[in-house]
This record gives C-alpha cells, sequence and structure tokens, in this order.
C-alpha cells in the first residue's frame, strides 16, 4: 500500500487542522492505521492509531482529548483532527500502516509502510 499525507501548514497555539493520509489498492480496509511525528532533533513517536475495523483508537497522553483519529474505508482515507494545537505539537507528522495482528499500535517498527510526511508549525 502507497501513503500520501497531507493537510499540514501554518497555525496559531489553539487552532485547528485536519491531516489526511490517502492510500492506494485495495487491501486499506485489512490494515491497521497509525499516525506519528517527529520534531526537530528528536525521535519519531507515536500520536495515534486505529485498528483495521475502526472499533479501536489509541492516542499518546500529550494529545489525549485534543486529537482525533479516523478513518474512511470507502475512500481508502485516514484523517487526524487536530484540536486546541499547542507549539510542542510542531513536527512533520507521518501516517502508517500495520499488517493486522502484527505488533503493537505504538511501536514504530511494527509499521510496513509509510507516508512522506506532512509538516505542521503551531506558532505561539
Amino acid at each position: 500500500v502507497q501513503l500520501q499525507a497531507s493537510g499540514g501548514g501554518l497555525v496559531q497555539a489553539g487552532g485547528s487542522l485536519r491531516l489526511s493520509c490517502a492510500a492506494s489498492g485495495r487491501t486499506f480496509k485489512s490494515y491497521n492505521m497509525g499516525w506519528f511525528r517527529q520534531a526537530p532533533g528528536k525521535e519519531r513517536e507515536f500520536v495515534a492509531a486505529v485498528s483495521w475495523s475502526g472499533g479501536s483508537t489509541y492516542y499518546a497522553d500529550s494529545v489525549k482529548g485534543r486529537f482525533t483519529i479516523s478513518r474512511d474505508d470507502a475512500k481508502n482515507t485516514l484523517y487526524l483532527q487536530m484540536n486546541s494545537l499547542k507549539p510542542e505539537d510542531t513536527a512533520v507528522y507521518y501516517c502508517a500502516a500495520r499488517i493486522m495482528y502484527k505488533g503493537t499500535y505504538y511501536n514504530i517498527m511494527s509499521y510496513d509502510y509509510w507516508g512522506q510526511g506532512t509538516q505542521v508549525t503551531v506558532s505561539s
């Protein structure tokens, strides 16, 4: 599966953005999906994940209550709605796909396919 992330940009603190991740292929609905981010000088970190069925979602503590992950299998698209953005949310955001039943949702090494990343910058 090929992934294409979009929707990043510059926003003021307290603002909102919605990221999208378009997937190619007809097997999108069989993948668990996740969002990760990487700030300058830092390691890539888990942000949010959704199961292949859409029935389970997971969030990093730092974004819980502010971000919402969702998927639309009819459109082969993954979303990340980001509200109440903070300067510390500034990073390149990556979407990723994980084969069903493989690994764990928060482990970068469990993911098989990655998008190219989209920059999110939050000004104070």
